[in-house]
């Protein structure tokens, strides 16, 4: 579903990705870990477009997306939830969710998705500033979930949230990778979370994926102290 071959990306003359190799099957669900600043989040945006690729090739579902913007990959089926969740603060959340079928010929199916998220149907008419960061994220994934994406890359999406919608966001991910057969690339610093739901775990260092680990391994100490710094 997903295949890089040495992906470079650089901000200005500062190189970020170097030399990133990896494959991710259809129905996978694949962590990333590693050290703020190690191009965790820089590969996510190369690998939708917000960064364009230096060198490499990046294919989507067998085709070479690599210099494509993010509409047209979007389009194909990429979906991308960011860090920080980019909701648009000013409209309702029911509004939210309709900006996530525009431009995609598709007839809307607002109420077919709040199915998947209950806890925001009592908040359709509200802001989408208005909400906490944990209902915002639920938000962010349910408008993206409107583009019928084969694949959706996730952002950290635990980053300011509380712990009870951390539970709910490892059940919503759990029911997308196994009910609606989505393959899923997750970047994450929070070790049970990634823990829970990833398949397998690729570790990034200075821009390129060193090894990949079991699930159960990232409990170790070791890898808390050389990967994640905490």
């Amino acid at each position: 579903m997903l295949s890089v071959t040495d992906l470079h990306a650089r901000y200005g003359r500062i190189p970020i990705l170097n030399g990133i190799r990896l494959e991710v099957a259809a129905g996978e669900f694949v962590g990333v870990l590693g050290h703020n600043g190690m191009g965790k989040t820089t590969l996510l945006k190369a690998l939708m477009g917000f960064v364009p690729a230096q060198r490499g090739r990046i294919l989507f579902d067998g085709v070479d997306v690599t210099h494509e913007p993010p509409y047209a990959r979007a389009r194909r089926g990429l979906g991308y939830v960011p860090q920080g969740r980019e909701i648009f603060p000013g409209l309702s959340v029911r509004d939210n969710l309709r900006m996530g079928f525009v431009g995609r010929g598709t007839e809307e199916r607002v109420d077919a998705i709040l199915q998947m998220f209950p806890r925001l149907i009592p908040l359709l008419d509200r802001r989408g500033g208005t909400l906490s960061g944990g209902e915002q994220q639920l938000l962010a994934i349910a408008r993206c979930l409107a583009g019928h994406p084969k694949v959706i890359l996730f952002d950290e999406p635990t980053e300011g949230i509380q712990p009870s919608i951390i539970e709910e966001l490892v059940a919503v991910l759990r029911r997308l990778h196994r009910t609606e057969a989505l393959t899923i690339v997750l970047v994450e610093q929070n070790l049970e979370f990634i823990a829970e739901l990833a398949q397998r775990v690729l570790l990034i260092q200075k821009g390129a994926i060193l090894r990949e680990l079991e699930p159960e391994e990232l409990r170790q100490a070791g890898v808390l102290s050389e990967f994640v710094g905490v």
